[in-house]
């Protein structure tokens, strides 16, 4: 009889024996930036995260590199918003802001970009919008205008999450032309419209105020467009490819990673964090078995209540 069961007879076996291993190094940890001073606003749907003001964002960093985490990507919230989404390729615009001072103060912090307009149209859209349509080709130019800005803040990573057509073709000749060349993309190439965006649409404050987003977001039961789209992104210029959202997909994770040889980045999002922390909350769930939490002491294991993102192709954390 082949033995199976030999290989997972301890700890020490099955740690030496695994095959997907995930380490701090992997991880991106989100940060709502919002404008103003003082301000430390709790998100009622996702425990734990705040949005906070310029003044007291070194709280929430301090908090991230002190247990080894070293990326983040940053979500900006203006204070004026309008049809065009202009503070979100303005010079002074509260993510731009936001980056210049985490590069200063930590400039071996990788710090990503968020690029889409949903955060700073008065419509909540990720497009400009003429007769209640989304339009995709007028958006492109100010999408990359927001990626240059973001760049020319000290960005290290522009990942656009609009979903519109030909927008990676554009960021990268965008920045190419501005003298960004080394600067990466990572889209959201495999994006489905998605219920378990709720939570983050509280805390980004980016809920569209009319219809849905599922025009340009993919549907939820198209594999192989997943497929098509991450090489269409390759083919454009993309650097790293991501999946959203991530438990809910695995599939396409896996099959993303299978037939590209690029990184893959898995976003756990704020429905999947926040359903494994509701569940915890009323002792549904054990959430010390539904996590792994990095408490400083035990070496290698990561810091897991946070609501994170991936680099690895095959493990996803929430």
């Amino acid at each position: 009889m082949n033995r199976m069961r030999r290989l997972r007879v301890n700890e020490q076996i099955r740690a030496m024996v695994r095959e997907t291993t995930l380490n701090k190094s992997d991880l991106v940890y989100p940060v709502f930036v919002i404008e103003g001073v003082g301000i430390k606003n709790p998100i009622s749907s996702m425990p734990g995260i705040f949005q906070y003001s310029l003044d007291r964002i070194d709280e929430e960093i301090d908090r991230v590199v002190s247990v080894g985490v070293n990326s983040i990507i940053i979500f900006g919230i203006p204070e004026y918003k309008d049809e065009v989404g202009s503070q979100a390729y303005a010079e002074e615009g509260i993510t731009q802001k936001a980056i210049r001072y985490i590069k200063e103060k930590r400039p071996h912090m990788i710090v990503i970009a968020d690029v889409c307009l949903c955060e700073y149209t008065s419509h909540g859209h990720c497009g400009l919008i003429r007769d209640g349509i989304i339009l995709n080709d007028e958006t492109l130019p100010l999408l990359s205008q927001m990626a240059v800005s973001m760049a020319e803040a000290g960005a290290d990573i522009i990942a656009p999450s609009d979903m519109m057509d030909g927008r990676v073709k554009k960021i990268r000749e965008a920045l190419d032309d501005a003298g960004f060349k080394e600067v990466l993309i990572m889209s959201y190439s495999a994006k489905y419209a998605s219920a378990y965006y709720s939570p983050f649409r509280e805390a980004a404050h980016s809920a569209p105020s009319f219809g849905d987003r599922k025009t340009y977001q993919m549907d939820y039961a198209n594999r192989k467009e997943a497929i098509r789209e991450c090489e269409e992104d390759i083919k454009e210029g993309a650097d790293i490819l991501m999946v959203k959202p991530a438990l809910a997909y695995l599939d396409i994770v896996r099959e993303v990673a299978d037939k590209t040889n690029y990184p893959i980045a898995a976003y756990n999002v704020s429905g999947e964090y926040a359903m494994v922390k509701a569940a915890a909350a009323n002792n549904w769930v054990d959430k010390e078995n539904c996590i792994r939490k990095y408490d400083g002491h035990e070496k290698g294991r990561c810091i897991n209540y946070y609501y994170i993102s991936c680099f690895r192709c095959s493990q996803v954390v929430g």
